[in-house]
């Protein structure tokens, strides 16, 4: 009877032990928040992907905090500035920025971070764009080659505003010391508070 009854106790426990785990492979561990940002694009815009620059201009580490910013979301329990933090501390601080501000706390470059819907809708974007040859030799031809061949302005200390332009592209293609925000700095009068509206045919001074 003893021999019975164990083996009833041993079944009993193995169907138990296999409840459990069936739970647990259903229900599997807590899976983390999604990362809906790229951050590493945001810091190239930024910084040139430099998650260690200080450029002297008030605005640290690959995603340009602020001191004020750093300090009010938690960045000293890493380090005192940004660029003296990690990658992996940074962006763990842009987490709680971005909770707490939304992306719209990196103005210009935020919308370079995307997310896996915006990236698809920038590819059915590009896909008419393909499908329409026609378009595109239409757009070879248009003036904005002459816009290319135009570069040397620079030397002259400005730049001109063309189609499609941001502030962070043309600092990094103009290498603008202290990235857009010294350049927007630069232009506020032309430009006005919001870096991330420009308009064609707006004279930017680049020195």
């Amino acid at each position: 009877m003893s021999t019975a009854y164990s083996a009833r106790r041993a079944a009993l426990g193995a169907v138990v032990a296999g409840a459990v785990a069936g739970v647990a492979t259903l229900f599997g561990p807590a899976a983390p928040a999604s990362a809906g940002v790229n951050w590493d694009a945001v810091a190239r815009c930024e910084s040139g992907g430099n998650w260690k620059i200080n450029t002297g201009n008030g605005y640290y580490g690959g995603l340009q905090f602020s001191r004020a910013t750093w300090n009010g979301y938690g960045g000293q329990k890493y380090a005192a500035r940004a660029d003296l933090a990690s990658r992996s501390e940074q962006i763990a601080v842009a987490e709680k920025v971005l909770r707490g501000q939304g992306i719209g706390a990196w103005p210009v470059c935020g919308k370079k971070g995307g997310s896996a819907n915006a990236a698809a809708t920038r590819s059915e974007r590009a896909a008419p764009k393909k499908a329409a040859p026609k378009r595109a030799v239409t757009r070879k031809a248009a003036p904005q080659r002459a816009a290319t061949t135009t570069a040397p302005r620079p030397s002259s200390g400005t730049y001109v505003v063309r189609r499609g332009d941001t502030l962070s592209e043309i600092a990094v293609a103009q290498r603008i010391d202290g990235g857009w925000r010294a350049l927007h700095e630069r232009n506020r009068a032309v430009v006005g508070d919001d870096p991330g509206l420009i308009f064609p045919g707006q004279r930017l001074r680049l020195r």
